[in-house]
């Protein structure tokens, strides 16, 4: 009995701190705004080519393809500064006009849609500031670990079409937080999504760029009662 009552309140030492630790989880559905930058560093310049001399891609940044991500997330950590880990779906891409004419570098004049889809394991610290009494703004900081889940590149095929299959990105973001009912809370946060570093080939830089505006539900942990079960109770003075 005694050694059955002292694991008991190891358990419980050990449970208590994990339970505090673990802040809640959610899930998340996006509406994603993103584009690709290219930066030809021998604009205006032909390849050596003897026979088929042709222009790269010219310097110009994309139009925006408009797009959608969905994903959960796991919360851990204190009461200001939390981690914040997630498994997202997220569809990027961006709208080009091919090069139709490779000998003078003309362009199209209608927009095709290179499209990129991406299974990301994204890891943030998030830092909370309250507004009112359940009510929070935060903003948030981290990387993404993206693996190229699929793509279709109709335009510029051998430029975006080589995109590497693991790939890493930056992210800043800006949210607010709201109650619902009991533990169940409400956000909305605003991401900016960008290369850290440009992918290169054939002399030409590209870098994509994704803006992210999420919608959420999170599910926060009980707040512990400020009662202690095992302190005494004043049950009047008759007792």
């Amino acid at each position: 009995m005694k050694q059955s009552l002292i694991l008991l309140l190891i358990l419980s030492a050990g449970l208590s701190p994990a339970q505090s630790f673990l802040k809640g989880y959610g899930f998340f559905g996006s509406g994603t705004s993103s584009k690709h930058e290219y930066r030809n560093m021998d604009t205006d310049r032909k390849n050596d080519s003897l026979y088929l001399p042709y222009f790269y891609p010219q310097t110009h940044i994309s139009k925006e393809r408009l797009s959608w991500g969905a994903g959960a997330f796991l919360e851990l950590g204190l009461d200001k500064v939390r981690w914040q880990t997630e498994l997202a779906y997220m569809n990027k891409g961006a709208k080009e006009m091919a090069l139709v004419n490779p000998f003078t570098g003309e362009r199209s004049g209608n927009y095709q849609t290179n499209k990129m889809t991406y299974i990301q394991w994204n890891n943030y610290l998030k830092f909370y500031n309250p507004i009112f009494s359940a009510a929070h703004w935060y903003w948030m900081a981290g990387l993404r670990l993206e693996y190229l889940f699929r793509q279709s590149t109709p335009v510029f095929s051998d430029f975006s079409g080589n995109f590497p299959k693991f790939w890493i990105s930056g992210d800043v973001a800006l949210g607010y937080e709201f109650p619902l009912f009991r533990r169940l809370h409400a956000f909305s946060e605003f991401h900016w999504n960008p290369d850290l570093i440009s992918r290169k080939q054939d002399n030409t830089k590209i870098r994509a760029r994704t803006f992210e505006l999420r919608v959420g539900i999170v599910i926060r942990q009980k707040k512990r009662s400020i009662d202690d079960c095992n302190a005494p109770r004043y049950k009047g003075p008759a007792y």
